[in-house]
């Protein structure tokens, strides 16, 4: 399976975007089908995840689609879904349900409302009515829970929460694309930040921000036909452990991001080990999920796990793993972990603006924390040697 083209919208603060979430949604899918060289008209599916609004029988009638013949939803896990949405569009592709699919995320906060209040509903129900009421309310205070166990249980410091919002926001500094571009944090400045919620400081949470993003996948037999260089998708899954879906913070494995048993099928998928990995782009909710999902995916033990986050090891073009070298959710922006799918295509045609050299393998991690999560690997063509 093949990513022919790569595309996203111009990335807005929180309700700054003069278009709407579904012009957002177009204008991403047509700079992908310029970047891969193709009509639009081509495409005949759709895959998305975590509730997107922007229907395909829309996107198709205003692309001009001849034939809708697949659309999807993955269902729940909000960000958790970025890398199941590609997956269930390759799976479409290899049933023959499906030849072109393009697999997209679109938000507009400042339209739809932010992602980082609480309920706005009068009422609450299922596992919020244990949790809600008693004044937990938003996501950075549903997952500092985790992050707090985390610190008790493993032995990590806050120090490697520095680390990852440092490095994302080093990134950031050398893509015009991102938000937090001309805006450098330094070390000062993170532990200077005020407390969202502890151990959270401003700098450990993800932007508000309005965007889209999209990719098109095809069959890798029609890679060459393509303008960019191929990129294969060597692996995606999506799954949880047991329990892990537990309501009201009731998960066995409490301090995880949810990947123990996600991890070990992607690789098997791939036919890698972790040890191929070249560069990560980690989904980050919250600084806390980076630390987890890179230990569960074997990047790092426990014990070792002190060490890999330090801010040198995880720059481009020369730490030991180069993380999130567009910005990511931090410091680019905030299209549900979309832009993250984006950047690792980039690092394996070897166009990224903080490139990592002779890279090959690209991991994602997609909404540590949540269940069902997922994962995925693309490759440049000397994957498949």
């Amino acid at each position: 399976m093949a990513i022919a083209g790569i595309g996203e919208s111009r990335y807005y603060r929180r309700g700054e975007s003069p278009d709407p979430e579904f012009v957002l949604a177009l204008r991403a899918i047509l700079a992908a089908c310029e970047d891969a060289g193709i009509d639009p008209r081509r495409i005949d599916g759709f895959a998305s995840y975590a509730n997107d609004r922007n229907e395909p029988a829309r996107l198709a009638a205003a692309l001009g689609l001849p034939e809708l013949r697949f659309s999807n939803m993955q269902w729940g896990a909000g960000g958790a879904g970025g890398s199941a949405a590609v997956g269930n569009a390759a799976a479409a592709i290899v049933a023959g349900l499906a030849s072109c699919v393009v697999v997209f995320r679109a938000l507009a906060q400042g339209q739809f409302g932010r992602f980082g209040a609480g309920p706005r509903g009068p009422h609450v129900s299922g596992g919020a009515a244990l949790t809600v009421p008693y004044g937990l309310l938003s996501p950075a205070q549903m997952f500092a829970m985790r992050a707090q166990r985390l610190l008790h249980e493993r032995g990590i410091s806050r120090d490697a929460f520095r680390a990852v919002a440092l490095a994302s926001y080093h990134h950031a500094q050398r893509n015009p694309r991102a938000v937090m571009y001309g805006r450098p944090l330094s070390a000062e400045l993170y532990d200077d930040s005020r407390w969202i919620v502890e151990p959270y400081r401003l700098y450990d949470c993800c932007l508000e921000t309005d965007g889209a993003a999209a990719l098109i996948l095809v069959p890798g037999e029609r890679a060459g036909d393509f303008r960019q260089p191929p990129v294969y998708l060597l692996a995606a899954v999506q799954g949880a452990g047991y329990r892990d879906t537990a309501t009201c913070h009731n998960a066995p494995e409490y301090a995880s991001a949810c990947f123990q048993t996600v991890a070990p099928r992607l690789f098997e998928m791939a036919r890698v080990g972790p040890g191929d990995v070249d560069v990560v782009q980690s989904y980050e909710n919250f600084t806390a999920g980076v630390v987890m999902a890179l230990v569960e995916h074997g990047l790092a033990s426990w014990e070792e796990a002190a060490e890999l986050f330090r801010f040198e090891n995880l720059i481009a073009p020369d730490g030991r793993l180069p993380l999130n070298t567009s910005g990511g959710n931090l410091a680019e922006a905030y299209t549900h972990g979309f832009e993250l799918q984006i950047e690792a295509v980039r690092q394996a045609r070897g166009t990224s603006t903080s490139q990592v050299p002779g890279a090959k393998i690209a991991l994602v991690t997609s909404g540590p924390m949540i269940a069902p999560t997922s994962s995925m690997l693309v490759g440049s063509a000397e994957t498949l040697g």
